[in-house]
């Protein structure tokens, strides 16, 4: 098949084109580097002429409210390119509990991606992905100064790039789903043990401070991040630290 992979060139998007060239279809990488604007909409149309399949893997530039408006605009963007272009299933990337959590502006952005998708005229797939493992180093610098790091006991199940890629590759191969699969790491922690563990790998000594207000994930409700039904991926987080 000919898979035209949108945000083709980052985390994610560069292994996707790869597992999926590597099993035998024609995947292209498209991102601004390549000429493609998902906002303004230039170069689309070439992106996904003659492609069997489009996945969106692209990102907004910021976790504000101004998400909300980054995907709309794309969603709306892509689809219309899609659909006159022929193609027959669209894959976007979204994340686990984004629809639990409407008081994170990035959460309802994301949501919203989906139904713009679902509501679409092209048979679709949402893979929905637990947290990255490879952010784990950002989410601890948002609280963190000198001497401690302040995290919530937010409960994860934290799983590596490679196996979210893989997953959609899979996915991206595969029939259209017209609904979700959901994707996890085989472990759950909190999120200040997941801290601890971290620190402990990197011999950092600043002490993990559990804190109920720190962070963007402060203001999540009981394990809605976590999905114990998923499926669960191999990597378990101690050997991708290792």
């Amino acid at each position: 098949m000919k898979i035209a992979v949108i945000g083709g060139t980052g985390l994610i998007g560069s292994q996707v084109v790869k597992n999926l060239n590597a099993a035998g279809h024609e995947a292209v990488a498209h991102s601004k580097s390549t000429g493609v604007d998902i906002i303004s909409g230039q170069g689309l149309d070439a992106a996904v002429a003659g492609a069997d399949v489009v996945v969106n893997l692209t990102n907004s530039p910021t976790f504000d409210e101004a998400s909300l408006a980054f995907f709309q605009t794309s969603m709306d963007n892509l689809l219309a390119a899609a659909h006159e272009g022929g193609v027959g299933h669209f894959v976007i990337l979204s994340i686990v509990g984004t629809d639990q959590v409407p008081e994170l502006d990035y959460y309802r952005a994301k949501a919203l991606q989906e139904k713009i998708l679902a509501a679409g005229p092209i048979p679709y797939s949402i893979v929905r992905a637990t947290q990255f493992m490879e952010f784990m180093d950002a989410v601890l610098s948002w609280t963190a100064d000198a001497d401690t790091v302040r995290l919530p006991a937010t409960p994860i199940q934290p799983i590596v790039s490679k196996d979210v890629a893989a997953a959609v590759a899979e996915v991206a191969a595969g029939a259209p789903l017209n609904g979700i699969r959901h994707i996890a790491g085989p472990e759950i922690f909190t999120l200040d043990e997941l801290g601890r563990i971290t620190l402990t790998h990197k011999g950092d000594n600043r002490t993990v401070v559990t804190d109920p207000t720190a962070g963007m994930f402060a203001v999540v409700k009981g394990d809605v991040l976590t999905d114990k039904d998923a499926h669960l991926a191999p990597t378990r987080y101690t050997d991708w630290l290792s």
